[in-house]
Formats: structure tokens, C-alpha cells, sequence
């Protein structure tokens, strides 16, 4: 890892714009102008030197200007992603994606406050809008041309309290994942209920007709199994774990490192803020090595994923 963070862009803030230019503008200029949309007009300018100010109290030379010559208006390559309007040098932005995608079990705020030396505010909401960048859409569903698909659900929280007349899963998160074995991907959900209609619903979106579905003895997907090319379904309660390539293990593997992150890095989460929690492992979960991803690339891949997904502190998250 040592070797790792040697690399220029990870301690000093021109190579920072530079490398972050290269991920978000390939070909090495602006596709176009933020402020106006035209393109082709846009040149880059000296590096900027200013007084000290209330935007930038210690007069700090400003890195990656870029002014358009059609509506006269400067701009960076922060502008429009989740690095927007931060004060937050861009090298501190990638050392808190590197520390994020290289830990399999997540980082706490407390601990990228400690390391990066910025408040615990600033690395609480940094974390979050790290999150926001590695949430993935599924492009192609998952089973495509039969492949096999394992669900299964998890909760998240603290059982039933003496004298609390709810079920005991009722003070508890629920989340649905889907891993297709083929891609070797996964797709969580949170739920309000574990329902068959909640989970056809999560199912159908993601899983395709074709697929052949792998669950455990849990009636709420015999529904949906129903309208897939088939159902397999193992039962716990009776310790059969596996029956050929019917086994929802993966899942359960899956489960094992969120589980580990959530309780023994994390230790407290809202359920407001489970689902950006859940595409965090999902990402990582998704782009490791056995799917020939290194810390770096996927690194890389989690800053792509930033642009157009500028969120705020006080927005619902």
C-alpha cells in the first residue's frame, strides 16, 4: 500500500486536477461548458493566486481553472460532481476514495478524521458523498441467458427489548440482496417489510425471466419463482445448505463481510442512510479482485461514478 500512495496525485493538488481531468475528460479537455453547454470554447488558464478570503481563508493558489470564451464564466473539473463546492484540497478527496474502496469492511468517519486531519463533520459527509459516487444502476438484469440467481434477506439493528410486545425482526433494517453468479455481482435493496409482494417487486426489476432462481425455504419467493424459468430452494431449518447448484452460500458469504462492516467498523447506522451503506459494499463487493479489479482501479472506477451526483449536507439523504 506504501508504494500505492506514492503516486503524485495522492499528496499534491495540481497532479490531483490532473488525474481527475484524465478520469473525467478522456480526451483532455472539456466536453463542454458547464455554465452554457457550448463546446469548444473552453481554455484552460494560469494557475490562479489569491489573497486570502472567506472562500479561501489561507490565499491557497487555485488549481484546474478553466474559463469559456461563450458565456465568459470560469470553471473547474470539480463542477457538477460530488467534489463541487468544497473546500476540501482534491489529493485529500483521493486519499479518502483510496482508504474507502481498499477497505473491505468500510472506514469510519473517525477514522478518515483522524488520517486526513479535517473535522469529523467534513469526514462524515465526505464518506457519504464517496458513497453516493460508488452507487451503481444494474445495466443488464441479472440471470441474462439463464444464469443463476441467489436471494436472500438479512436484518440489520437490535432485536426485540423485554416487555416489547412486536415481533422480533420488527425494530429490525431488512435488506434483500441479489447476486448474480455468472457476473458475479450483487444488488441490495432495503425493505420496509419482507413480503412476497416487496421482494417480487425488488426481483422482478432485477432479475431476468430466463434466470433460474436460488433461495432458502422462505415462502415470500414462491410468487415470484413462480414466473421465473425455475425456482430451487434449500431448507435451513432442516441444515441442507446445498442440493447441486442449488445454495444461496454466496449470499451468505456476502452477508458475512456487511455484517462485519456494519457492526464492527460502522457500529451505528439510520435506516435513512442504510442504502448508501449498502452500495459501498455493493461497489466493493462488485469491483474486487477475483472480478480483476485492483485497489487503484477500483479506486478510479468509484471517482467515475461521481460525475453528476452532487448532493448536500442538508438535502434527505
Amino acid at each position: 500500500m506504501a508504494s500505492v500512495l506514492k503516486e503524485a496525485y495522492f499528496h499534491d493538488e495540481e497532479a490531483a486536477f490532473a488525474a481527475l481531468e484524465k478520469l473525467m475528460w478522456p480526451e483532455g479537455k472539456p466536453p463542454h461548458c458547464p455554465h452554457c453547454g457550448v463546446a469548444d470554447k473552453c481554455n484552460r488558464l494560469a494557475v490562479q493566486t489569491s489573497k486570502p478570503s472567506k472562500r479561501n481563508p489561507k490565499g491557497k493558489p487555485v488549481y484546474g481553472l478553466w474559463k469559456c470564451y461563450a458565456c465568459r464564466a470560469q470553471f473547474t473539473v470539480r463542477k457538477g460532481t460530488i467534489f463541487e463546492e468544497s473546500r476540501l484540497e482534491l489529493h485529500l478527496w483521493f486519499q479518502a476514495a483510496f482508504l474507502m474502496c481498499s477497505s473491505k469492511k468500510g472506514v469510519s468517519a473517525n477514522q478518515l478524521h483522524r488520517t486526513l486531519g479535517v473535522t469529523l463533520k467534513t469526514a462524515w459527509f465526505l464518506a457519504h458523498r464517496l458513497r453516493e459516487a460508488m452507487a451503481e444502476g444494474v445495466l443488464n438484469p441479472f440471470g441474462s441467458g439463464g444464469g443463476a440467481v441467489e436471494a436472500d434477506e438479512t436484518y440489520i439493528g437490535r432485536w426485540r427489548r423485554k416487555g416489547e410486545k412486536e415481533r422480533a425482526s420488527a425494530h429490525k433494517m431488512k435488506v434483500l440482496t441479489l447476486i448474480d453468479r455468472d457476473t458475479k455481482r450483487a444488488k441490495s435493496t432495503v425493505l420496509q417489510n419482507i413480503t412476497s409482494v416487496t421482494v417480487g417487486e425488488v426481483v422482478a426489476a432485477n432479475v431476468a425471466k430466463e434466470a433460474r432462481l436460488m433461495t432458502d425455504q422462505s415462502s415470500v419467493y414462491g410468487p415470484i419463482g413462480r414466473t421465473l424459468a425455475s425456482h430451487e430452494s434449500v431448507n435451513h431449518a432442516k441444515e441442507e445448505y446445498v442440493r447441486g447448484d442449488a445454495y444461496t452460500n454466496t449470499a451468505e458469504g456476502y452477508f458475512s463481510v456487511f455484517k462485519r462492516g456494519m457492526k464492527g467498523t460502522y457500529q451505528h447506522c439510520r435506516e435513512k442512510h442504510l442504502h448508501r451503506y449498502l452500495a459501498e459494499f455493493d461497489f466493493r463487493y462488485n469491483h474486487r479482485v477475483a472480478n480483476g479489479f485492483s485497489d487503484l482501479a477500483r479506486m478510479d472506477v468509484a471517482i467515475k461514478g461521481a460525475k453528476g451526483k452532487r448532493i448536500y449536507y442538508n438535502q434527505p439523504m
